[in-house]
């Protein structure tokens, strides 16, 4: 006989389907499938029988289940799966996860090495568990396991939901059981099931031919040696549940009324008795054989979860050591528990049935008094209550009835959550707390888990529901809560309007704070007012927000710097270098230099990383030194800083592009942009997309950069501060390239709108760079205005400063001083050196004018001008320089280069390079006039070469050929 069935039962094509998965996964079809049922339903079994097929593959497995010991752990199943890569076995290349191994020691503690917890999104968790897995399983592939992921937190199910999108093409199964209950677990899976990126297996119960199977395979005998009336009674109460039939199975052997005769089983007794759920009966049968204090011990272990830890369970019972193990190895007998095999003297229930049934033969007197003694026995075994004790004692404090004390220990618990960035949990925690305390007479508690509660809120996007607590902070008024945590409160209040972009009710939570203060506020209290107050300045419409921002974080770095608050100073000091950018880059150095020495001495790391980076913007933007920003990258990749990583590489992409590097941008581009939109960097993958809009503006492809913009809009581009540096970067110079000046004047007037309504922190969109050339080359800007926007910091970065410096020399040209102008004209193309589209496309728009007023080389300009843009295929400004040199009689050498951009079919028919630029222009229907000034030649030529093309294409007219240019 077998206390469970020797073989698998009725679930032949759910095995196949696993078989399939598992074949797939090692092939590199990754595949997410979930066994979905009712508890005892066989998924823990079918779990069991897939470990062995993968291993038997050689398969890596990595298994580990959701715990039920207090309210959820955050990313315990993961925890739990991964944690056996540290204990030993096959080493690991580590170096495979690049910054990601940061990220996973948030799992896996012994990759931490002395640096926190890495706190990016869960997002760029699950991607380093993924990268994990694929490097863990090789050439056979991995299988992850999750089992009870009904009992898991917010957390694991947002990382496993990313798993499950990102597994195709990869050699990863994921396998998870689920309890067919509502809830957020099983919403998921149906989820990835109606999208296609997962399976959903429901387990049905069994038929009644297979729960027939199933007991002979328990009894090691055929049906017809079974009593009929047993297979019956354990048909009919199990309800076809595998794990009920073999419960009952098992009471009716345990209380002899089902004997082995021989071959045969035969009944001693009569099985007609009630059963009101048959699992219960069995477990109450079990422990009565236990005796009064083995069912008592039982009982005890319940109330602490599915698994329970000797220490307390004998601390709160005073068992001896001979007791507590004799008992334990009775229940082990009884099917009741079972050892914890990844923890020592740790123990689970068999079954989370099996708790539960225990606890409903408690009363709610005799369930309480278990809880406040295992709730003291915690407390008394682990004072400080880290880990997942503080969770499990607020529990257990609660269903004692104790709301007090389980509020203020939820309350502990959330803030302990929140900062190691589990935010879900916090949430949870935080607003159990709240519940809890909202009706208690400890004001003070619930103030301070709703400080930390609104913060919470507000990063799990929930703001509607934080701005919603208003009514409690009113709440606390009367109930003697001092001024300067109200004022706390109000003051999270206004950060969480500030991150739903509210300014005015940001502004009312900080006037009500500041009331609250009165005239002579506590300084701690009102330095954090300061900063928040600060960036709500920034943010709300009106004159001069910004030297009223600047005052207030002034006012908040004194008080930090009097009362000791580093990560005030810190945050204020870094606001304060990006307000001081806007006057001057050598000054937001040194407050972010502040930043990075304030960080250094208080050992707080990130807050050093983020000022590095913004730090090395400063010095790429001022002198196109990338060396401060490699460093930051650096820096943050050890921290496992992910999301600083790829924002630092859009910085690269862009810089690629600038010093003409269109290859390398392009290579680099992609793999950002794709990592980027994986991890749902939204803010990353637009500048990404303006880096290759840019690309693309940068080489005259209109066609490419329009489909790159309308990605860009896709991704919610209108609006965002990166849309100004599309405009400038991108659609002022595509029309430039075109030698459609009028279009580019009409882009840079759309950036003007822009940063008029929506300032922006990118300082390359033209205005104080190609912006004031063409209008001093237009005539709109005078020496006066000149100096207006020259004057401006932003003028001073090395890209915007070569334009700034050719405006000067034609405004010198102007002003009668040759050779002032040559010599502005020369430190300009110093500067520009590094930067060839800039460059040659400077020499261009200023040559007629120099020429015209004779000073510095045009021809020399134009000719290596002509040369750079004929190479970069680029001929509506190559054809324009030749004309420009034409004009001012200098010599034109022909270029025959450029045939390979003609389609073969046009080749073959003999169209020529000039006739395909006409050709091409056709498209838009323009005239022959509109044609010639593109291309810089007569109306009378551009007439020739239409009537060559229609020859050679055989088509009837111009109409035609128009329409066979829009098709090509």
């Amino acid at each position: 006989m077998h206390a469970r069935a020797a073989e698998v039962v009725g679930r032949d094509s759910e095995l196949a389907l696993i078989e399939e998965s598992l074949l797939g996964s090692r092939q590199g079809r990754g595949r997410a499938l979930f066994l979905v049922g009712e508890g005892g339903i066989g998924k823990s079994r079918l779990v069991a029988e897939a470990t062995g097929a993968a291993l038997g593959a050689t398969m890596r497995v990595l298994r580990g289940r959701s715990g039920t010991i207090g309210p959820m752990v955050p990313l315990r199943p993961l925890t739990e799966a991964l944690m056996p890569l540290s204990r030993g076995g096959d080493p690991l290349d580590e170096t495979v996860l690049g910054p990601y191994r940061a990220v996973l020691g948030r799992l896996i503690p012994d990759w931490r090495g002395d640096t926190q917890p890495d706190q990016s999104s869960l997002v760029v968790l699950g991607e380093a568990v993924l990268r994990l897995l694929v490097a863990v399983g090789g050439k056979s592939g991995s299988v992850l396991i999750l089992e009870d992921l009904h009992d898991a937190d917010t957390e694991t199910l947002a990382v496993v939901e990313y798993l499950i999108d990102n597994l195709e093409q990869l050699p990863v199964m994921l396998l998870a059981t689920v309890r067919a209950e509502p809830g957020d677990a099983l919403g998921l899976a149906n989820a990835a099931a109606r999208r296609g990126a997962g399976t959903l297996l429901r387990l049905p119960p069994l038929s009644r031919p297979d729960v027939t199977r199933l007991i002979a395979s328990c009894l090691d005998a055929g049906p017809e040696r079974i009593p009929a009336d047993v297979l019956e009674l354990v048909w009919r109460d199990s309800a076809g549940n595998p794990f009920l039939a073999e419960e009952l199975l098992q009471g009716i052997i345990g209380d002899g009324s089902l004997v082995r005769d021989g071959g045969d089983w035969r009944l001693t007794g009569d099985l007609r008795r009630t059963v009101p759920s048959a699992l219960v009966q069995g477990v109450i049968h079990r422990t009565d054989r236990l005796g009064t204090e083995g069912r008592m011990l039982m009982s005890a272990a319940a109330v602490l979860g599915r698994r329970f830890p000797l220490s307390v369970l004998q601390q709160m019972t005073g068992t001896d050591d001979r007791s507590l193990l004799s008992h334990l190895h009775a229940g082990v007998a009884a099917q009741l528990v079972v050892p914890d095999e990844p923890a020592p003297d740790w123990y689970a229930f068999r079954h989370p049935l099996t708790a539960e049934a225990l606890l409903t033969q408690l009363t709610p007197t005799g369930r309480a008094g278990l809880c406040e003694r295992a709730a003291d026995a915690v407390e008394a075994l682990h004072p400080g209550l880290e880990g997942d004790w503080c969770p499990l004692v607020a529990s257990l404090r609660s269903d004692a009835g104790d709301a007090l004390r389980a509020g203020r220990l939820f309350a502990e618990a959330g803030r302990r959550a929140l900062a190691d960035g589990a935010v879900g949990s916090a949430v949870a925690l935080l607003d159990r707390a709240e519940r809890l305390l909202a009706t208690g007479p400890d004001t003070l508690a619930r103030a301070e888990a709703l400080e930390a509660l609104l913060p919470a809120l507000a990063e799990t996007g929930d703001v509607e529901r934080a701005l919603s607590l208003a009514d409690s902070l009113r709440e606390l008024v009367g109930g003697g809560l001092g001024a300067s945590r109200l004022a706390a409160l109000h003051t999270r209040l206004a950060q969480v309007a500030h991150v739903a972009g509210r300014w005015a009710d940001g502004n009312d939570q900080i006037a009500r704070a500041r009331a609250l203060l009165g005239p002579e506020p506590d300084e701690v209290y009102a330095a954090q007012i300061d900063v928040v107050a600060a960036h709500l300045t920034l943010d709300t419409p009106g004159p001069n927000r910004t030297q009223r921002a600047g005052r207030l974080v002034s006012r908040a770095i004194d008080a930090a710097e009097r009362h000791d608050l580093p990560l005030v100073a810190c945050q204020a000091w870094e606001l304060l270098g990006v307000l001081a950018r806007e006057r001057d880059l050598s000054e937001a150095s040194a407050c972010l230099q502040q930043v990075l020495e304030t960080a250094d001495r208080h050992g707080l790391p990130l807050q050093r990383m983020y000022a590095l980076t913004r730090l090395g913007g400063i010095h790429w933007l001022a002198a196109g030194d990338t060396g401060t920003l490699a460093e930051a990258r650096e820096e943050a990749q050890r921290l496992g800083a992910v999301p600083v990583v790829y924002a630092i590489d859009g910085i690269r992409v862009l810089n690629s592009v600038l010093l003409g590097g269109f290859a390398e941008a392009r290579e680099l581009s992609e793999e950002c942009l794709t990592m980027a939109t994986r991890l749902r960097l939204t803010p990353v993958a637009r500048y990404v997309l303006m880096a290759r809009a840019t690309l693309a503006a940068h080489q005259g492809d209109r066609e490419a950069m329009d489909g790159t913009v309308a990605e860009f809009r896709r991704m919610g581009g209108t609006g965002s501060q990166e849309e100004p540096l599309l405009l400038g970067l991108a659609g002022v110079f595509c029309a430039l390239l075109e030698e459609d000046r009028p279009r580019a004047v009409r882009e840079l007037a759309a950036v003007r709108t822009l940063t008029a309504e929506n300032p922006t922190t990118f300082h390359l969109d033209g205005r104080h760079g190609v912006g004031l050339l063409l209008d001093v080359l237009g005539g709109t800007a005078d020496r006066e205005r000149f100096r207006e926007v020259a004057g401006a910091s932003a003028a001073q970065m090395r890209w915007n400063r070569h334009f700034v410096l050719l405006a000067d020399a034609v405004l010198l040209g102007r002003e009668g001083k040759p050779e002032a102008a040559t010599e502005a004209a020369r430190v300009a193309e110093e500067t520009a050196a590094p930067h060839p589209t800039a460059l040659h496309l400077g020499h261009r728009l200023v040559a007629e004018t120099a020429h015209a007023a004779k000073w510095g080389e045009p021809e020399a300009w134009l000719r290596r001008a002509e040369h750079h843009f004929q190479q970069a295929s680029v001929p509506t400004v190559a054809g324009a320089c030749r004309a420009l040199l034409r004009q001012i009689g200098a010599p034109v050498r022909q270029h025959r280069a450029g045939s390979n951009r003609i389609p073969t079919a046009l080749r073959t028919q003999g169209v020529t390079v000039r006739e395909y630029e006409v050709f091409q222009l056709l498209a838009e229907r323009l005239s022959n006039k509109a044609i010639a000034t593109r291309l810089y030649i007569s109306p009378r030529t551009v007439e020739k070469h239409i009537a060559s093309l229609i020859t050679k294409t055989d088509q009837p007219n111009r109409s035609a050929l128009c329409e066979l240019s829009a098709s090509q």
